[in-house]
């Protein structure tokens, strides 16, 4: 069996086989990854199974970086070559519509009607990953600014809000607060972007909740953008204003909550400077 490094013609043959399998995970379509594997395997440099199995795990491990989804059954695995990532990004270039920028629209409606979301605890040092695995996901975020592209993804963005409007509704009804849930108000939808928040909500005994929704079909530590004038609104309504992170979008939604200080959460960078004239 060869142990030369994969070639790039032999990444990119490996890469689109990956995306074909995934098409039919998230339709739900029947496939082998058996039957993927033995024909994948003649077109190769002498490459045996566990190479190409542990080769799907990388490509795993790439999307996680990307913010994308992957195939459940392909856990990611790390240390993996740049020239796997400029492969998958090459796949993403050439097929823009096998991105998943549009949510699961099963996950939607059965969230929509049960009103259900789960919220976890957010990322913290005792649970982050381990220092390869998080320098890798985070070198591959930075360099293909997947913050700004979900930022960009207005159809991703509007859809987690709404599946937080829907969330904070059922949540009022179930406290037996139905004239609370009635006057929930999707702001951004109403107002536009400038108010610092999304959702306008409250908590069971009356007090305002104001929302700020970021998601994601990445994982929990995707990283995202904030504007200056959303950050201002959270010190300035501290006990009212906190931070919905969807993750894991496309396929089964899940949450965390952050509130001010933002600092104490995450590490804020700066990412643009306005340029003045004096």
């Amino acid at each position: 069996m060869s142990s030369l490094p994969w070639s790039d013609q032999e990444n990119d043959l490996i890469v689109a086989d990956y995306f074909a399998m995934r098409a039919d995970d998230i339709s739900g379509r029947h496939y082998s990854k058996a039957e993927h594997r033995r024909r994948l395997l003649p077109l190769l440099n002498d490459r045996s199974e566990g190479s190409v199995e542990f080769k799907y795990q990388n490509i795993s491990a790439v999307l996680k970086g990307l913010g994308e989804d992957w195939i459940p059954g392909y856990k990611p695995a790390f240390n993996f070559q740049m020239a796997l990532v400029d492969a998958v990004a090459r796949w993403l270039a050439s097929n823009p519509v096998g991105l998943i920028d549009q949510p699961g629209l099963s996950s939607r409606d059965s969230l929509r009607e049960v009103g259900q979301l789960w919220i976890g605890p957010a990322p913290t040092l005792s649970n982050k990953p381990p220092p390869q695995e998080l320098e890798q996901t985070l070198h591959i975020a930075q360099k293909f600014d997947v913050a700004g592209r979900d930022a960009r993804n207005r159809a991703l963005g509007r859809a987690g809000e709404e599946q937080v409007l829907l969330y904070e509704q059922a949540a009022l009804r179930f406290e037996g607060r139905d004239d609370l849930a009635r006057n929930v108000r999707w702001v951004s939808e109403e107002e536009g972007d400038g108010a610092g928040y999304d959702i306008a909500s409250f908590a069971p005994d009356g007090r305002s909740r104001l929302i700020e929704v970021k998601t994601t079909n990445g994982w929990e530590r995707t990283p995202f953008y904030i504007s200056r004038n959303e950050l201002a609104v959270a010190e300035e309504r501290r006990v009212d204003w906190c931070l919905f992170r969807l993750w894991n979008f496309s396929r089964e939604p899940k949450a965390f909550v952050l509130h001010p200080p933002l600092d104490a959460h995450v590490s804020l960078i700066a990412t643009s400077f306005q340029a003045n004239f004096d």
